[in-house]
């Protein structure tokens, strides 16, 4: 088989190579990778900025965004050949921690999780691929050309989830809810936010390209203008926070009305450094009952909730998303980004 292969910690390493065949234990699935996606922990692997090879070797294949399509599965697992189905990511710790050992390993409290093409297990970057049918997730079949969305949506599931919780903590009937960044997280959160009836706006820097009509076409609203004119022109319930920049970021804390909600999922680059009035941000939370929330990874629930928030939507939007396709044998041209980029994904 062929394989998308990176060294951790090496910049400038992606490499496509052949491998042996993967040949199933334990009961798992053998799955024929059909597509891959490529986001932002992708790049930074990548640059070597990030990530671990598994135990003995100093290279990893990338890849956590799966979609593949069962070829082999074991009798009376839940699963058929044929069957389309993505992978989770991440594995509890060996230990395990509390949260792991409850099945909440997005959780982990202690570190020792491991993940697939990100931290010491192989990623699902390759033609053939096997994994445990407690962590593969079905899809239905109209979903082949989309489904390697999974992933980021399982993440914006737990996001909405947490939001959820959080809110619960009092009678919370949310109306209005800001995104901030149209990339694949914040789009998807869209999604997640008008499949629950909310009015959704959506703020990015950009006025033009794919990303203003796709908000557009959810029923949302779309805004590039100065994130203090939005938030007091929306006043959300909720915010979503999906680029990590620290200017929005700090807008966002004090930016809901009363008895709101905040989930940070962007992670903001370390050394970039601002001036915050932190007085005006703590009086402004503590006095208005707020909350803010960091939300990173997904357990299997969410992947189930990605699934069927997936089904529900609709599949030509979704296509739209995906804005650009690159081969296996040109998977490099796949992390040279390009301005109208939403989602790139590799064909394998």
């Amino acid at each position: 088989m062929r394989a998308l292969t990176v060294r951790p910690g090496q910049k400038n390493s992606l490499e496509e190579r052949q491998l042996p065949d993967p040949s199933p234990v334990d009961g798992e699935l053998l799955v024929r990778g059909l597509t891959v996606g490529v986001c932002g922990t992708d790049h930074e692997i990548a640059s070597g900025e990030y990530g671990w090879a598994p135990p003995g070797r100093d290279w990893i294949i990338l890849g956590h965004e799966s979609l593949g399509r069962v070829e082999q599965a074991p009798p009376g697992g839940g699963f058929s050949a044929g069957d389309l189905v993505a992978g989770v990511v991440r594995r509890p710790d060996p230990v395990p921690c509390g949260a792991c050992a409850h099945g909440e390993f997005d959780m982990c409290r202690n570190g020792r999780y491991t993940e697939r093409g990100i931290k010491e297990i192989d990623g699902y970057g390759a033609q053939l691929w096997c994994v445990e049918p407690d962590y593969a997730v079905k899809l239905q079949p109209h979903l082949e050309h989309v489904g390697v969305l999974m992933e980021p949506t399982s993440v914006v599931a737990k996001a909405w989830e947490q939001v959820e919780r959080v809110g619960g903590r009092a009678w919370f009937e949310p109306r209005r809810d800001l995104v901030t960044g149209a990339g694949p997280i914040g789009l998807l959160a869209a999604l997640l936010g008008t499949q629950r009836g909310l009015d959704v706006h959506v703020l990015d820097r950009v006025s033009d390209g794919p990303k203003p009509p796709l908000v557009r076409d959810l029923g949302a609203i779309y805004h590039s203008e100065d994130v203090a004119q939005v938030i007091s022109k929306v006043c959300p319930d909720v915010i979503i926070e999906a680029t990590g920049a620290s200017g929005l970021v700090f807008a966002a804390l004090t930016g809901t009305a009363s008895y709101g909600v905040v989930c940070l999922t962007g992670v903001s680059p370390a050394g970039r450094r601002i001036t915050v009035d932190a007085g005006s941000i703590n009086r402004d939370i503590v006095l208005e009952n707020d909350a803010v929330v960091g939300s990173v990874n997904a357990n299997l629930r969410h992947y189930h909730q990605a699934a069927d928030a997936l089904a529900k939507a609709d599949l030509p939007w979704l296509e739209r998303l995906i804005t650009r396709r690159v081969p296996l044998e040109r998977a490099i041209e796949a992390f040279q980004r390009q301005p109208d980029d939403v989602k790139v994904v590799i064909d394998l």
